[in-house]
């Protein structure tokens, strides 16, 4: 009897361990799952850097079928809307994902500055150079080792110049200009170097500060001086100077990345690939066609747009020449040389 019941015993064991190795990869990993993830934002989806963290979670919702879900915390929310420090608390676990701008993680990764570099980047082909290129690649490497696990490159654009008080042409225009910028020692030290005064400050206390005339100024890309309607908050003068750009990256925390089956993780990856395309097609949009549409939407609501001419934008570029040749040792003289032969090579 005894030997029947252990008999019994195997057989049920073995039936239960058969079960248990047909069962789909996912289905044992889902008690692992959160039922909830969430992603940081420093906008929401009114702007492109946000409508590409929209894009990517209905992708991921839709491709995993409901598996991982993910819900947006705009105004980086998540830590109390202090953007310098969203990359430490990804590290962390108290965020799980992001789509984080180069500029603002650069305090932490030195070598994201590069893309910070003033005037390293004279057109829409040169960052594609870096981010899809071997220097790219190099980054992404740099942020795994950091402890995040990163997927794909998006794009806040091109950080223009405006203001309340007159129109800048030259760097003596910029004489005094009180000019909100992020928490970045290079941001400072470009516009110091310019004659202006860099005020660091979150985006959240920005627009009242430019409301009451605190601040005199800002430097961002064009999709969010339209979605924030900077212009009713006195910046009337634009001057386009494409002094730099900040791409965006797509990351997700890796305790959490190692939590998902093999699939799951290749479904986000490719998700986000995906959504990276379609958000900088949205943040390009109207800058990158013939005529420039949006810079005609935004003269139309009363903004005097400069547009520097090759001799007047060169003077900006020999202004900031010493803060390029003291940041570039910083950011490793490797690295910059690297990206600056990537940009040499790339086709216009």
């Amino acid at each position: 009897m005894t030997f029947r019941r252990t008999l019994l015993a195997l057989a049920t064991a073995t039936a239960a361990m058969t079960t248990l190795m047909a069962l789909p990869q996912a289905a044992l990993a889902q008690g692992n799952y959160k039922s909830e993830y969430k992603m940081s934002l420093v906008v929401g989806p009114a702007f492109p850097w946000g409508k590409g963290g929209e894009i990517w979670a209905n992708l991921v919702k839709e491709r995993t079928q409901g598996r991982i879900n993910i819900k947006l915390y705009p105004g980086v929310s998540l830590i109390q809307g202090d953007q310098t420090r969203e990359f430490s608390a990804l590290r962390q676990g108290v965020i799980d994902m992001a789509i984080g701008s180069t500029i603002n993680w650069s305090p932490q990764i030195k070598e994201l500055n590069l893309f910070s570099l003033p005037f390293l980047m004279p057109d829409y082909a040169a960052i594609d150079a870096l981010t899809q290129g071997e220097v790219g690649k190099d980054m992404f490497a740099r942020l795994e080792k950091a402890g995040v696990v990163p997927l794909a490159w998006g794009e806040n654009g091109y950080r223009e110049l405006t203001n309340s008080k007159h129109p800048v042409r030259t760097p003596a225009d910029m004489k005094g200009l009180k000019i909100r910028v992020v928490g970045s020692p290079l941001f400072v030290d470009t516009f110091t170097a310019l004659g202006a005064n860099p005020t660091q400050m979150s985006w959240a206390d920005a627009q009242p500060a430019f409301a009451s005339g605190a601040v005199d100024g800002q430097e961002n890309p064009m999709s969010i001086f339209t979605a924030a309607k900077l212009q009713n908050v006195g910046q009337k003068n634009l001057t386009m100077w494409g002094y730099v750009a900040d791409p965006l990256v797509f990351v997700v925390n890796k305790e959490v990345w190692n939590s998902w089956t093999k699939a799951d993780q290749d479904i986000v990856r490719q998700a986000a690939l995906d959504a990276g395309k379609q958000e900088i097609e949205i943040a390009r949009k109207g800058l990158v066609e013939p005529g420039q549409p949006l810079l005609k939407e935004i003269a139309a609501l009363g903004v005097n747009i400069v547009q520097l001419s090759p001799a007047e934008r060169d003077a900006f570029v020999q202004a900031t020449k010493p803060i390029y040749a003291k940041w570039k040792p910083q950011i490793g003289n490797a690295l910059v040389d690297k990206a600056e032969k990537a940009i040499a090579a790339r086709k216009k």
